[in-house]
């Protein structure tokens, strides 16, 4: 029995997708439910697990091609242990005459089996694909086979023979100078839209103050391991700065706010984003109902939000809303930047670096562990006194912890 591997259905927001990785080809066992190909969209990676266990048959849409929910990307040829060996034998002979079919093709130059990163390579130098020869399954050509054929100063198309007489190819004959080109994943391209969706619509201002982090780095010194014996989880800053930003959030509402069109959308609950580096990227998977959770479960949900965004593991629901974002540079080393809002939020706030500096307390130098506080806000709908107000209150209540237990 042979089942019909599909693309799962998509968000509303997502349009189409794309094929990121197939863990299987032809001819492979499969497991059941076993991850036979990742699928990427705008916001999140879908795994397509198998239904059956068996022998993948066929794949029909391949790496990078574009497709649709529902659509068909490949065939599972349902096996128990005893038929393997049967199965196996028909797989590998479906592998063949797969294999034989895109040599013809690809001896004919037929575009249509290359892959899109490969066909742009070989517009860019004008290449003849019938003179590569493909070193992938069935004989395909890969990117690397175009790039080895170009660093070997293999003949071009005859239209474009002329003009490589006349002027030589850059990365020929400088072999050491070369050049990667990747297309751009998905998700750059989503974050690289809402980036220029803020700074064009948005009327965008950047307002800073700094923060002694001496009370907080003391407090979590002296309770660091009865914390985590307590808690099973270490007891880091960003509870602190999410605790901090709810109770600003609740005093200056208009922080808390959107826009929808011409109305304001003031926001009764705390969900506040969180900004996270990904192998793919930067996304904001959110923490809901902050104002309800304790120190430790915000540093549980966070520690597993930021698990599940390296492993590729966050879902459409981890990454959609969001009332507030918070991002934090410092652990990169950066000292100070301009945080960009997360559309349609209002405000972003960005923490940074911890370094020592000189400061005057009492009429005296001291050093003190410092931080700079940056909050960018949408001057369209919140003015300059609630937001430096909400930055000053964040401050203080940072620099002395007390006032978020006794709520002053």
């Amino acid at each position: 029995m042979t089942i019909e591997i599909k693309v799962p259905d998509l968000p509303e927001s997502v349009a189409d997708a794309t094929i990121a990785t197939w863990h299987k080809q032809p001819g492979d066992r499969v497991e059941r439910d076993e991850v036979i190909v990742d699928i990427e969209t705008d916001k999140v990676v879908l795994e397509v697990p198998a239904p059956e266990a068996g022998i993948l048959e066929a794949i029909i849409e391949e790496e990078g091609a574009t497709v649709l929910g529902q659509q068909l990307i490949g065939r599972l040829k349902v096996g128990v242990a005893a038929g393997e060996a049967t199965k196996d034998k028909t797989a590998s002979a479906d592998s063949k005459a797969e294999a034989a079919s895109k040599d013809k093709s690809d001896a004919k130059g037929d575009d249509d089996n290359l892959s899109p990163a490969v066909r742009r390579l070989v517009a860019e130098h004008n290449i003849d694909a019938a003179q590569v020869t493909g070193s992938g399954k069935g004989g395909r050509i890969t990117k690397e086979d175009v790039e080895a054929f170009i660093k070997q100063g293999g003949k071009k198309a005859p239209a474009a023979a002329s003009a490589k007489a006349a002027s030589p190819v850059v990365e020929v004959a400088l072999g050491e100078r070369t050049e990667k080109r990747v297309p751009m994943s998905r998700l750059r391209k989503r974050v690289a839209e809402r980036l220029l969706e803020a700074k064009n619509t948005t009327a965008m201002l950047t307002t800073f103050n700094e923060v002694n982090m001496g009370p907080i780095m003391a407090l979590r010194k002296q309770y660091q391991d009865q914390f985590e014996k307590r808690h099973d989880v270490r007891l880091g800053f960003m509870s602190f700065y999410v605790k901090a930003v709810v109770e600003s959030l609740k005093r200056f509402p208009e922080v808390n706010a959107s826009l929808d069109g011409d109305d304001i959308v003031y926001h009764n609950f705390f969900d506040v984003s969180i900004a996270v580096s990904t192998p793919r990227g930067l996304v904001t998977p959110v923490l809901r109902d902050c104002d309800r959770l304790s120190l430790a479960d915000i540093e549980k949900d966070i520690k597993e939000l930021a698990v599940k965004g390296r492993d590729g593991k966050l879902t459409v629901d981890d990454m959609t809303g969001g009332n507030f974002t918070i991002t934090n540079g410092g652990v990169f080393g950066s000292l100070m930047s301009t945080p960009i809002i997360n559309p349609p939020q209002s405000a972003i706030l960005g923490m940074h670096k911890i370094e020592d500096r000189p400061m005057a307390v009492n009429g005296e130098v001291v050093i003190q562990p410092m931080m700079y506080l940056a909050l960018s806000y949408d001057h369209r709908m919140i003015d300059g006194r609630e937001s430096v107000s909400f930055l000053v209150s964040i401050k203080e209540l940072l620099e002395d912890p007390t006032r978020l237990l006794l709520d002053v």
